[in-house]
């Protein structure tokens, strides 16, 4: 059983076959949003920031909504290691009371904000990193999504689902797309238009904050209020306009994309539209590295690990389960170490 499956664009896969994965021949890396569902990838990022990309010497761009934007903060600190483990313990160890609510998760999630970026030397860090470039995408609501009356704001997502169903480009009436990015060098998607966006440079002001509101689901957790340098208004997850992103990256280098799947939905609100799906021009530079279907067969439960499991499982059963996948997802990072190192012919994982 291969634990990885690759999954590149044409352009991707004709590099892949004639060069083989190098590390410098990616330009930008992205995460997508999914709560819990990044802990089958808790291997691989150790690897890749622990080895991959240890001796980098180029910028690497990275794009991350909601869970994405907070593993990669951990990549931007001087310890990304030690970073990506506080978060990886603080995150699958969290409890809730039963009657938990809004205030009680917000503040959890905090908590856990906290134990990856735990004093202003570490979001320095991030802000000043020579290499490892963060980018992060989070939604600002307008109009009917900015109530804070919680039965309005209901309806009001319900709204923006239909508007959304019709066109996605109709999501911009109700949520604009802010792009958080270093201010020190501007990304390769800075231009991205497909949705009204907002262009803002990451501070030490308002670092934590954008990064508290790219994992802000509505009606979930609080948005955030007015961050700096952004704007007034109320602040929600990258994942509402930027799921798993439908945008171009760039057009020079290669992207690489540790993902949960093998496909790709664009926006948060495009879950249940099985039709709509990501524009292939936008991937022909992308290979996605993600668990293979056997692999998460072999998982307690037959899947991994998603937001679902809160309600679904006693605090003792969940936390064996999401520590097991922490754990396993070694062997994709076991693999993909001997891809890059030449050990595993890569052609056997791309098609013919």
């Amino acid at each position: 059983m291969n634990a990885l499956r690759l999954v590149a664009g044409s352009r991707a896969l004709a590099h892949l076959r004639e060069h083989g994965l190098r590390q410098q021949d990616f330009d930008v890396m992205v995460g997508a949003s999914g709560g819990p569902k990044w802990f089958a990838l808790y291997g691989l990022d150790q690897y890749l920031m622990g080895e991959f990309f240890k001796q980098r010497t180029t910028p690497l761009h990275l794009l991350g909504s909601s869970a994405g934007a907070w593993r990669f903060s951990c990549f931007a600190q001087k310890d990304p290691i030690a970073a990506s483990k506080r978060f990886a313990e603080a995150y699958h160890s969290i409890t809730f009371a039963a009657d938990a609510n809004i205030h009680h998760i917000t503040d959890g999630s905090r908590s856990i904000l906290d134990a990856a970026i735990p004093t202003p030397q570490h979001a320095q860090e991030i802000i000043d990193n020579p290499i490892f470039k963060l980018n992060l995408i989070v939604a600002r609501a307008r109009r009917l999504t900015s109530s804070r009356n919680r039965l309005l704001l209901a309806a009001s997502l319900g709204v923006t689902a239909t508007a959304n169903a019709v066109h996605r480009k109709a999501l911009g009436a109700f949520f604009e797309r802010v792009l958080f990015h270093s201010a020190n060098e501007r990304p390769p998607f800075y231009d991205v238009n497909d949705l009204p966006t907002h262009r803002v440079a990451l501070t030490q002001d308002n670092l934590r904050d954008a990064i508290m509101a790219s994992g802000s689901i509505p009606m979930a957790l609080h948005g955030v209020e007015d961050i700096d340098g952004a704007g007034p208004g109320l602040y929600y997850d990258g994942g509402v306009t930027d799921y798993h992103f439908d945008i171009p990256f760039g057009n020079d280098g290669l992207v690489l994309y540790p993902h949960f799947y093998p496909t790709i939905t664009p926006g948060w609100f495009d879950k249940a539209i099985k039709w709509r799906k990501a524009n292939s021009k936008n991937y022909e530079n992308v290979l996605i590295l993600c668990p293979s279907d056997e692999w998460v067969k072999s998982l307690p439960f037959g899947k991994i690990p998603d937001r679902k499991d809160f309600a679904n499982m006693d605090d003792t059963t969940r936390i064996k389960y999401w520590r097991t996948t922490l754990d396993r997802s070694a062997e994709l990072a076991d693999e993909l170490r001997e891809l890059a190192s030449g050990q595993r012919d890569i052609t056997s994982y791309l098609p013919n």
